[in-house]
């Protein structure tokens, strides 16, 4: 079986400064450098050549499930949660490996001139250890920008439920866009817990914003309406228009145990009534 030779090694070690001034070169002719600084990125480039060289002294061949590579499987989940975090994409992630290939192959080619069965051979190892190099980069990249997906997603969700505490006692949430099962499930959260923090008696659920009110919708809001009134509340549904009231008819949707109103302000002279709260004539 081929393995990679000693020479090999040595070479990689004896040209490390050619190698990282061409590598950088082609990072940066490739626009794999976009929101990077300059000394981190040089910085990065010298730690993976020193730890590729440690993975190679190893004897772990070109392997890199093996014990020698853990530190360059390290540093590639690291760069590309990085990166993730930066808003590269996967090529600028994957291309700081591949960029490697052009200096190191040259190299091996200047070194093994006059051997050329042993360079085929040793480009060829070379070659297949940065591939799976690439593929791990990309593996790990595309965990770590789910993980940002997911995360800025939680963020919109809690920024598309904000309550609202319009008098003492009375908190109003304003609903816009879909409401689906995962929303749902953090309006109803957000809602519990500030009805618990202000101790507040009623809860309006304005649905202005909502597009459409069909029987899934409906019963996402019949379940939180039940979850507040389970911890002493009441609530009220406003922004019930035209179209949306034809539609729960057309349906045959029961809503008869929800106090709706058509609009926001309407709820709100309700809301107050009940908890005796005054708005003053009107101007």
């Amino acid at each position: 079986m081929a393995a990679l030779q000693g020479s090999t090694l040595d070479a990689i070690n004896s040209n490390q400064e050619q190698l990282l001034e061409q590598w950088i070169a082609s990072l940066e002719a490739n626009g794999a450098t976009r929101n990077l600084k300059e000394q981190a990125l040089k910085q990065e480039t010298r730690e993976f050549l020193q730890l590729l060289s440690e993975g190679l002294q190893s004897g772990s061949g070109n392997n890199l499930a093996g014990a020698g590579w853990e530190g360059v499987r390290r540093f590639l989940e690291k760069l590309s949660s990085t990166r993730a975090q930066l808003g590269h994409d996967s090529h600028q992630t994957v291309y700081f490996i591949f960029a490697l290939k052009g200096p190191l192959f040259a190299l091996l080619q200047a070194h093994y001139r006059d051997d050329p069965a042993t360079l085929a051979e040793q480009l060829w190892l070379i070659s297949e250890l940065l591939d799976s190099m690439g593929m791990h980069t990309i593996r790990t990249y595309q965990a770590s920008r789910e993980t940002v997906i997911r995360r800025q997603q939680e963020e919109l969700l809690e920024l598309s439920t904000p309550v609202v505490k319009l008098w003492d006692g009375v908190l109003a949430l304003p609903l816009i866009g879909t409401l689906d099962s995962q929303r749902s499930q953090t309006v109803m959260e957000s809602l519990l817990q500030r009805i618990v923090d202000t101790g507040s008696e009623i809860a309006i659920i304005d649905i202005t914003g909502v597009p459409t009110v069909d029987t899934l919708v409906a019963q996402h809001l019949l379940k939180t309406v039940t979850a507040i009134r389970l911890m002493g509340a009441d609530c009220i549904i406003s922004g019930i228009r035209p179209q949306i009231a034809q539609t729960i008819v057309h349906l045959g949707l029961d809503l008869g145990t929800l106090t709706t109103k058509a609009n926001l302000s309407d709820a709100l002279k309700l809301a107050l009534t009940r908890v005796g709260g005054d708005l003053g004539p009107r101007v």
